[in-house]
C-alpha cells in the first residue's frame, strides 16, 4: 500500500484512470447503447455517436476524449480530496485496524470510497449531461441524479472491490517493486536481529500507533492515580 504522498498519487491516478474508462464504456453501451442507436439509426453505438457529432455533455456534443478528460480531472480531484481522507476516516469508525484482519479493513475503505464518490460523481455527471435545451429544472434534475446513482452504484460497487482494486494494487507492487522489497529486507534484517519489527504497510502502522496512544492513556491513568494518592 501507498506509504507517502507520490505513492498516494500514483494509486489514486491508476485508479481514476481505470475506472472512468469503464465508467465511459458502461454509460455509453450499457446503460444509454440502445436508446443511441435507436436515435440515430445505426447498428452500433460507436455509429451513432459519430452520427450525432460527439457525446452530449453541457448543452454541446464533444468527442469522446474530451468527456473521458472532464470526467478524468473531475474524478481524481476528488479522490486525492475526498474520497481517500475520508474513507479511512469512515472504516476506522466501523472497523479497528489493531483488531480486524487487514483484508477486512482495506476492504471497508473500499466500500466506503464508493459510498462516497458514486454519489458525489452522479451529482456532477447530472449537471454534466442534462438537456439544458429543454430548461432546468430542479426536480428532474434531482432525479436524473437519484437515477445515475441507482444505475452506477451497483457497477461501482462490484468492478472496485472485485477488479479495480485488486489490478490497481498488482500494478502498484510492479512500480513499486524495489521499495517493497527493500522495506521487506530491512524487515528481516531488523528480525534476524532480534529488534522489533516496524509495520511495513499503512494500516498496520496506524494500528501500531493507536495501540501505543492506549498504553500512554493507561500509563497517565495509573500516574494520576498516584498523585491522588499523595
Amino acid at each position: 500500500m501507498p506509504r507517502n504522498q507520490f505513492q498516494r498519487m500514483f494509486f489514486a491516478f491508476v485508479t481514476v484512470i481505470i475506472t472512468v474508462h469503464a465508467y465511459v464504456f458502461y454509460s455509453l453501451y450499457v446503460v444509454n447503447g440502445n436508446i443511441l442507436m435507436e436515435v440515430n439509426h445505426t447498428t452500433s453505438v460507436l455509429g451513432a455517436i459519430a452520427k450525432q457529432g460527439g457525446i452530449y455533455m453541457f448543452g454541446q456534443y464533444m468527442p469522446i476524449y474530451v468527456v473521458v478528460l472532464t470526467e478524468f480531472v473531475f474524478a481524481y480531484g476528488l479522490e486525492m480530496l475526498m474520497g481517500s481522507p475520508c474513507s479511512f476516516k469512515l472504516a476506522s469508525r466501523v472497523f479497528d485496524p489493531r483488531r480486524n484482519h487487514p483484508m477486512i479493513f482495506e476492504s471497508a475503505i473500499i466500500c466506503a470510497t464508493v459510498g462516497l464518490m458514486c454519489p458525489t460523481m452522479s451529482f456532477i455527471a447530472s449537471l454534466l449531461y442534462y438537456p439544458y435545451y429543454e430548461g432546468f429544472h430542479v426536480i428532474n434534475f434531482f432525479a436524473s441524479w437519484l437515477k445515475l446513482v441507482c444505475f452506477n452504484f451497483p457497477f461501482a460497487f462490484f468492478t472496485q472491490l472485485f477488479f479495480i482494486q485488486p489490478f490497481v494494487r498488482v500494478v502498484f507492487k510492479a512500480v513499486f517493486y524495489k521499495d517493497i522489497k527493500a522495506r521487506e529486507q530491512l524487515m528481516h534484517e531488523k528480525e534476524g536481529q532480534g529488534e522489533k519489527i516496524r509495520p511495513i504497510n499503512e494500516t498496520e502502522a496506524i494500528s501500531d500507533i493507536i495501540k501505543r496512544m492506549d498504553e500512554i492513556k493507561e500509563e497517565l491513568v495509573v500516574e494520576y492515580e498516584k498523585m491522588k494518592n499523595l
